[in-house]
């Protein structure tokens, strides 16, 4: 197997979880819905808050690599809800899903013998691909870490 080869399947792996990390669908699995508002103890958001963050996080990666004209959300706020926003059972799972829908397209962007990885995107000559799709799997093990454990604060486990 060639080094190209082997790089893109490290990067589908490492987007995945396991491991060494958590994958967002462990983190969500059998989330129980009624605590998807509650703020844990000493958090200023809730478990639904942490995950829309993921996703308009991966989303804003994802548009900045395959859209010249996308402008990102200020910085920090159009990252996260607004304080105190919630979600019901249906806002919930459209997040989730929106996420994986993302999450899959930056894999495939990352196996995609089409992608250059290591070359400069042409509108953001400092950046490389690579480098954005090594920061989404940083940013999404990172947060989805802390949703475990805010998971085991909350006792909602199962």
């Amino acid at each position: 197997m060639n080094a190209d080869t082997v790089l893109r399947e490290q990067l589908v792996a490492l987007l995945r979880g396991g491991n060494a990390h958590m994958s967002f669908d462990e983190a969500v699995k059998d989330f129980p819905l009624d605590k998807i508002n509650a703020l844990p103890p000493n958090v200023s958001y809730t478990p639904w808050h942490l995950i829309e963050h993921l996703r308009i996080t991966q989303w804003d990666i994802l548009e900045f690599v395959r859209n010249p004209a996308h402008v990102s959300p200020p910085w920090p706020e159009g990252y996260w809800p607004a304080p105190g926003t919630q979600a019901d059972a249906q806002a919930w799972e459209a997040t989730v899903a929106a996420f994986r829908r993302d999450l899959a397209d930056i894999e495939a962007l990352a196996t995609s013998p089409d992608t250059n990885l290591t070359a400069p995107i042409p509108h953001a000559p400092d950046y490389t691909i690579l480098r954005e799709i090594l920061l989404a799997a940083d940013h999404n093990a990172y947060h989805i870490g802390e949703l475990g454990i805010l998971r085991q604060v909350m006792q909602a486990w199962g």
